[in-house]
């Protein structure tokens, strides 16, 4: 059975998910990279070479695919040409930041105090100085208070530049129960961020490759004949390990031209 404290702990873990990672949403947004698994037979292709090559051969086969990434990326080469972002990674952003946005919203009107009013204006003051001071003061004071109050960073807006980070974040400060100028959240109202969460989460995860993969390479171990294993999770490069001798191989690293 599934209970409240257990929804409230996998929403922020997955709300922590999506501001953790939303950088590296950006950052995969023009990284190239491979959306299936396993990897199209690269590493594959690179183990059945790597005991062949000569240094020589590495580096014309360096230069060789900088002048091809420098030949995709001439503005004066007809035809089609490959987009410049990931669209996945943008399609997954896009999505992710119109729910976030649109819980965010519904959930601060729902929550959100109203700022503090100002002072109403006074038409008379005390004669008496000291009863004017006072006066004066008190509704200075009252002013600066409302402006404050309206200035809450911790407040949710309606308009400006708003993020699916900033939302999530937003989220996840009511979930946690921090103070601030809000009612509490009713069950019904975590139970509604929970399942949001629960989705953008998850598409984040998947847009970024980050479970865990494991399959069988049909390429023997050049050492050994052995079954070659590839690997990767967390984000992390692909990597492929021998189950028979233990020799491991990792993906290289992708330079820019």
């Amino acid at each position: 059975m599934i209970t409240a404290d257990t929804t409230t702990r996998l929403t922020l873990t997955n709300l922590r998910v999506i501001t953790t990672h939303w950088p590296d949403l950006h950052h995969a947004l023009a990284s190239t990279g491979t959306a299936t698994w396993p990897p199209a037979g690269r590493m594959a292709d690179y183990l059945a070479s790597i005991d062949r090559r000569t240094d020589d051969e590495i580096e014309a086969a360096d230069r060789r695919a900088r002048a091809l990434r420098d030949l995709e990326r001439s503005p004066h080469q007809i035809g089609e040409t490959r987009a410049p972002i990931r669209l996945h990674i943008l399609d997954t952003m896009t999505a992710v930041e119109a729910d976030l946005i649109e819980c965010a919203d519904d959930i601060a009107v729902r929550i959100q105090r109203l700022p503090m009013s100002h002072a109403r204006p006074r038409k008379t003051w005390p004669a008496d100085p000291k009863a004017y001071r006072r006066a004066r003061a008190d509704h200075t004071r009252r002013n600066q208070l409302a402006d404050a109050d309206a200035a809450d960073p911790r407040r949710w807006r309606h308009v400006g530049t708003r993020s699916g980070r900033h939302a999530a974040a937003w989220l996840l400060a009511r979930v946690e129960g921090l103070p601030g100028p809000f009612d509490r959240l009713t069950d019904d109202q975590v139970r509604r961020i929970a399942t949001i969460a629960a989705s953008a989460a998850r598409r984040v995860e998947t847009a970024l490759d980050m479970a865990d993969h494991k399959a069988a390479l049909a390429h023997p171990c050049p050492d050994c004949s052995g079954e070659l294993v590839i690997e990767a999770g967390g984000g992390a490069r692909p990597a492929v390990w021998c189950g028979r001798c233990g020799r491991t191989w990792h993906e290289p690293e992708t330079t820019a031209a």
